[in-house]
Order: structure tokens, then C-alpha cells, then sequence
């Protein structure tokens, strides 16, 4: 069944998505005089928008299973610019990472600890890899069943790293648990769909 599509949809949608975070990450830096609490406030504002647009993408095909509509049509339809556009929002959170630590190595060097090193770049590979295997033709190099591997066990570690990024922080701000929320739902909408739709567990999964 083909669907009616709107203007922002496919390259437009990640366009419009990439220049807005790119322009509130300078406004928000600006804020500061760029100095080191306004980077660090880009950090925190990217990590979030970073958790906003991959709970877009994580969710679309068990969203678009269990309530098939206008929205969630269109979020299935994008899951590949969402995804995409959560990649931009997490370089931007990398650069102003590698800012912060230019700035202010002490309290970098306080902000940070090996395992952050070693699971964030894990969770960094993962990115990279599935965005770079986002297009169709790169996608079918990698094959059907590599390809569903790939973004299957990267989707649900990212996942994994959000939970804990986020969840580490309630003991000391609990009000960070109103993030791990969304998560959680999106977690038990995939469950809910794979249950719902046992033979579509594969294609759902991406």
C-alpha cells in the first residue's frame, strides 16, 4: 500500500533535524561565552537529544505493528533519518566531549573513568557502523542477515548504555529517572510487538 508523504520526510527530515541540533548546540554554547559550562551544557543537552531520537528509531517497527496510523506510519517510513539523525546528535555530543576535555582536562579527568572510555567507545563503534550501513547499497554488501545482526545487537546495547549513563546519575539527581522512562517503554512496546507478532520478531527487530 503506498502512503501519502509529506514534506518532511527521508533527506528533508534529517536535514531539518541536523541544522536545528547543530543551531541550538551553538545557541546553548553561546549562553556561556563558549566556555566550559556552556560545552558541558551541550553534553547534556545532546545526550538527550540523542535519547529522544533514538527512542524514535528504537520504537518505530513495534510502534507501526501495534498501532498502525498517520504517526506511526510516518516514524516507520523515517526510522532510517531518525537514526541517522540520532548519529549527528551523538557527534555533536562527541565533539563537545573532546571540547571539554581540551578546556578543562582536570575536570574532564574527574567527569570520566576508564569504563566510560572503553563502553562508550563500544557504544561509538556501534554507531558508526550501523549508521555507515544505513544505505541501501552499503546494506546490501553486508547482507540481509548481517545487517538485521548488526543493528539488532547495536540497537539493544545502545539501549543498555543509556540505561546505565543515565541511570548511574538518580542517586545523586532523581529527577534523572524520568529519562530512563522512555526507555523502558520502548523496551516493553518491543517485547509487546515481538509477542504480539512471534513471525515478525526479525523484521521487527530492525
Amino acid at each position: 500500500m503506498s502512503h501519502r508523504q509529506g514534506w518532511l520526510e527521508g533527506w528533508r527530515l534529517l536535514a531539518a533535524l541536523v541544522v536545528s541540533l547543530i543551531a541550538l548546540s551553538l545557541g546553548i554554547a553561546a549562553i556561556r561565552h563558549f566556555e566550559v559550562e556552556g560545552v558541558r551544557m551541550v553534553i547534556r543537552f545532546t545526550a538527550r537529544s540523542s535519547l529522544t531520537l533514538f527512542c524514535l528509531a528504537f520504537s518505530a517497527g513495534a510502534l507501526a505493528r501495534l498501532w498502525p496510523n498517520a504517526w506511526t506510519r510516518w516514524q516507520h517510513r523515517n526510522r532510517r533519518y531518525l537514526g541517522l539523525s540520532f548519529a549527528a546528535s551523538h557527534a555533536i555530543h562527541a565533539a563537545a566531549i573532546v571540547a571539554f576535555a581540551r578546556m578543562d582536562p582536570a575536570g574532564f579527568a574527574e567527569a570520566t573513568s576508564a569504563a566510560s572510555y572503553i563502553f562508550g567507545g563500544i557504544g561509538y563503534a556501534a554507531i558508526i557502523a550501523m549508521s555507515a550501513t544505513s544505505f541501501d547499497r552499503t546494506a546490501a554488501l553486508l547482507g540481509s542477515r548481517a545487517f538485521r545482526a548488526l543493528h539488532l545487537v547495536g540497537g539493544y546495547y545502545l539501549w543498555l548504555q543509556f540505561m546505565v549513563s543515565f541511570g548511574k546519575r538518580v542517586p545523586a539527581m532523581p529527577l534523572y529517572a524520568a529519562f530512563l522512562l522512555p526507555l523502558l517503554a520502548v523496551m516493553a512496546l518491543r517485547l509487546i510487538a515481538m509477542a504480539a507478532h512471534p513471525r515478525g520478531r526479525t523484521a521487527e527487530a530492525n
